[in-house]
């Protein structure tokens, strides 16, 4: 499993599907990689740098340990809110688990490929 890590990754990411639940959300997008990327973000919102750590920290524990649930030829990216901290692991392990799921099952996002009033070039 690589870890995603540029922004282009980030952004492409979230140009596919989205699922979410009370402290997470996970956005994956379909890419030609046989390999697995996952990326982790959380917003200055959900508290100062170290808890925004911890946050990433139990996010990427809880990835491992749930890494069969990820599909091969998908990037994705799990964004944490401040509920993270302080819900069980085995609940977070079982969120992300179910998350994962949801978006393989939903329909392809409404949200255009670009912003509308984007600058053509």
């Amino acid at each position: 499993m690589r870890r995603l890590k540029t922004r282009a990754e980030f952004v492409a990411a979230a140009r596919g599907r989205r699922a979410s639940r009370s402290g997470l959300v996970v956005q994956a997008i379909s890419t030609g990689v046989d390999d697995t990327g996952v990326g982790f973000t959380v917003t200055k919102k959900a508290g100062n740098a170290p808890e925004r750590n911890r946050i990433k920290r139990r996010l990427r524990a809880a990835a491992e340990a749930c890494a069969d649930a990820f599909s091969s030829r998908h990037d994705y990216v799990v964004i944490g809110r401040r509920d993270v901290l302080s819900a069980p692991f085995e609940t977070l392990v079982t969120n992300l688990q179910s998350l994962i799921a949801r978006v393989h099952g939903q329909k392809p996002s409404n949200r255009p490929e670009t912003h509308p009033n984007a600058r053509q070039p």
